[in-house]
């Protein structure tokens, strides 16, 4: 490390840092001993559990195994891409035998083959550390909500309070291993590159944004899928409760809640993490080398990395909080109690770090306080639009009176009214960035809002504590449910899961603006990093984006129709495997002695087909996310390519929470007259809020949610071949073919997810 000029006193921080990563990876590992602990309850209950285990886990090493060989072709083409674009002078200046002080241009002038093979090493093997990273958290995350599903409900039968705290620290252990990994990852990257890290750090938040897309998307599919069918053929058609042991896709459903709601939002979630850490040191990166000699500009890099450790800190002291007796029973009072501690330890760190480190400089500071401000504000907006005590949700309600249409056109209002609030608050945290460092430059703007995403995530560990509490409950309620518990057990679990409803509504929220600070970040640093290149190549450099001229117009649009596209062909494919799944209920419901259960209905077979139907969807999704930004940049060049990422944020954010939002509160909805009002279950009303919610499922749960690793992956690929792009002034012959064969993986692509939805008819 002595090649980033930092004081003996930074590099004992900085190991500090590492080390307080390795402390949130124990206390993951301690609170797993402490949940492996407890009981597993009846042989009934286990039974039922070990059915939801083996589906969760065939599905997870299924996907990783249709995932391996385009994770290697993209190692070997990261490797391969430092044979297009030369290296960075920081890299020359790190890697190779060079006299100090000699200027940047000096330095893109000399090569040295041992700094190309650092870096090419760096992108491809920071790509398969990302991925892997993200793999692991959703693969562990999943693995430890099944295991801790069926404590909750066998606890469920002595307290509500013990109850309580399984369930959300069985999610905790996903959230300290989402804030640990992350700040390992980014720590080690930093630590071995320094000055000539961006190269990996893209690397590692790419492999990270990937595998978290595809979790995202296979297990939206996969959890909707079932969810749809169970509801509209066990509930609507045949009338039955929610986790009726009847019902062939009950089973299905429960693994879905693990695969969809624990294993991808852990892995959105991480990605999110990982990309702000990438996109602020990035930039602090470009601050420093903008500093003149003397003036200790490597703490514009080491902030950020003593900000996340704060965090990890103090997650790690607000979710051991969270607890309640059985007087009270106050889940979301509990829960609340140790995200607001975690916040305010975590803004009186920052204050200790920023007072201690930078100088006097309080600006970096007020943009992570900024982000912590605005977690909080997108929690509540989230929770006055989907939660039940709200007027958006009860007005739902009332229109479910008068049939589905009403029920559904209520939702799509309080839906769209939704994402004005949410695109107005997170657009004043980047004013509240421009006017902190006005009149500095756009870098330190970008910078600040990258410290604004990574003050919004400092509460990460509670945040995925709070989602994964949402599946762990509900799964629990199915295992005791099917199980036969008695009414008592019942009612904690209901009482749990409709806390979780909340918590998980309020987790997207705060998903998806991470998400698009972000990209917003990931956007400044497109700009940075195409002037380094076009520097190192004496071009004119990147200042603006004139959406006036025509060429960089169409730029903007196609960025802005992307996640329109994505999210029709998403729901689509929900479409599709749902209706391969209703016509499987349909079919064991006519099986003589089901109905009266006499006869075990066929639960694998459910499983199975709502494993396969989200395999098939993965990769051509995939390759549409990655080939899109390419093919724009090769035909529209670098500065519509910058109006394409633009474009892609802007939509992608007001589409996201708008179906987020919806889906929520149609959810809400539904659950509000479950518990009795206007003629509670099996009323017209009741009926109405089922079609509302399986409207809804697909958009909260599949196509919402993915456009979060979407916007990423798209803006993390371009950010990538950005340098490429402005190598090459034309398109050579054998650009052309490159563009052609890109261009016949994205039809293909297209062509598979558009194949026809098939139903059905479903004879009386």
């Amino acid at each position: 490390m002595s090649h980033m000029g930092l004081t003996p006193g930074e590099v004992l921080a900085l190991w500090t840092v590492l080390g307080i990563a390795v402390i949130g990876l124990l206390y993951a590992a301690f609170l797993a001993r402490q949940i492996l602990s407890k009981d597993k309850g009846t042989r009934e209950m286990q039974l039922v559990w070990q059915d939801i285990r083996a589906g969760a886990r065939a599905y997870l090493h299924t996907q990783f195994r249709s995932l391996l060989p385009l994770m290697g072709i993209l190692f070997l083409l990261l490797g391969l891409s430092v044979l297009v674009v030369p290296v960075s002078p920081e890299a020359v200046e790190t890697f190779c035998s060079v006299p100090a002080g000699l200027s940047r241009q000096a330095l893109m002038a000399h090569a040295c083959s041992s700094a190309k093979w650092w870096i090419a090493a760096g992108r491809a093997f920071s790509f398969l550390l990302g991925a892997s990273f993200s793999f692991l958290v959703g693969y562990l995350g999943m693995t430890m909500a099944v295991e801790g599903n069926v404590r909750v409900a066998s606890a469920a039968r002595r307290s509500f309070s013990e109850a309580l705290t399984i369930a959300y620290r069985s999610g905790t252990i996903t959230g300290m291993l989402t804030v640990g990994l992350g700040l390992l990852g980014g720590t080690i990257i930093f630590m071995i590159y320094g000055k000539s890290a961006p190269d990996a750090l893209l690397g590692f938040g790419f492999g990270g944004s990937l595998i978290a897309l595809f979790m995202r998307v296979g297990g939206g599919i996969y959890t909707k899928a079932a969810d749809v069918g169970a509801d509209l053929v066990g509930k609507v058609e045949a009338g039955l409760e929610e986790d009726d042991p009847r019902n062939a896709a009950v089973i299905a459903d429960l693994v879905g809640d693990n695969v969809g709601d624990c294993a991808g939002m852990a892995a959105d979630v991480f990605e999110s993490f990982e990309v702000t850490i990438v996109s602020a040191l990035i930039l602090g990166i470009a601050i420093a080398a903008q500093q003149p000699e003397g003036t200790h500009a490597v703490r514009w890099v080491l902030f950020p990395l003593f900000v996340r450790a704060v965090g990890v800190i103090s997650s790690i002291i607000g979710t051991y909080l969270v607890h309640t007796d059985d007087e009270t029973r106050d889940a979301m009072g509990a829960i609340n109690r140790g995200y607001y501690a975690s916040a305010i330890i975590s803004v009186l760190g920052f204050g200790l770090v920023s007072l201690l480190y930078m100088g006097g400089d309080w600006r970096p500071f007020g943009a992570t306080v900024a982000g912590v401000i605005l977690a909080i504000a997108i929690e509540k907006l989230t929770e006055y639009f989907t939660g039940t005590h709200h007027m958006p949700v009860k007005d739902i309600a009332k229109a479910t009176r008068f049939g589905a249409a009403t029920t559904i056109l209520s939702g799509l209002a309080e839906g769209y009214e939704s994402t004005v609030w949410q695109a107005l608050v997170i657009a004043l945290s980047i004013g509240v960035a421009i006017f902190l460092f006005h009149g500095a430059g756009y870098v330190y703007v970008l910078y600040a809002v990258a410290m604004t995403g990574i003050g919004m995530l400092t509460m990460t560990g509670n945040n995925v504590s709070m989602d994964s509490f949402g599946p762990i409950a509900d799964n629990a309620g199915g295992i005791a449910e099917l199980a036969g518990l008695d009414e008592e057990a019942m009612k904690v679990l209901d009482a749990l899961d409709a806390v979780g409803n909340t918590t998980k509504a309020i987790t997207k929220g705060v998903a998806i603006a991470s998400a698009v600070i972000a990209a917003v970040s990931l956007f400044g640093s497109f700009f940075t990093d195409t002037n380094m290149v076009l520097e190192r190549l004496h071009k004119p450099l990147l200042e603006s984006i004139n959406v006036a001229e025509p060429l960089i117009f169409i730029g903007l649009l196609v960025g802005g129709t992307i996640p329109w596209l994505f999210g029709g062909l998403m729901v689509r494919a929900v479409s599709r495997a749902a209706g391969e799944m209703i016509a499987e209920v349909r079919r064991q419901f006519r099986i003589p002695g089901l109905m009266e259960g006499k006869v075990k209905p066929d639960y694998a077979r459910a499983v199975e087909i709502s494993t396969q139907a989200a395999q098939k969807e993965l990769l051509p999704l995939g390759v549409m996310a990655i080939t899109i930004p390419i093919i724009v940049g090769l035909l529209l060049r670098a500065e519509a390519l910058g109006a394409f990422l633009a474009g892609l944020i802007v939509s992608g954010q007001l589409l996201a929470v708008f179906m987020a939002n919806a889906g929520g509160a149609w959810d809400n909805a539904k659950k509000l007259i479950e518990d009795g009002l206007y003629g509670g279950k099996g009323s017209e009303a009741h009926k109405a809020g089922v079609v509302g919610d399986t409207v809804g499922d697909p958009l909260k749960d599949t196509a919402g949610p993915a456009m979060n690793p979407m916007i990423k992956v798209i803006n993390l690929v371009a950010l990538i071949i950005a340098p490429m792009i402005v190598r090459f002034d034309r398109l050579t012959p054998p650009l052309i073919v490159f563009l052609l064969i890109l261009l016949a993986a994205f039809i293909w692509a297209l062509r598979i997810s558009k194949r026809p939805v098939e139903y059905e008819e479903f004879e009386g």
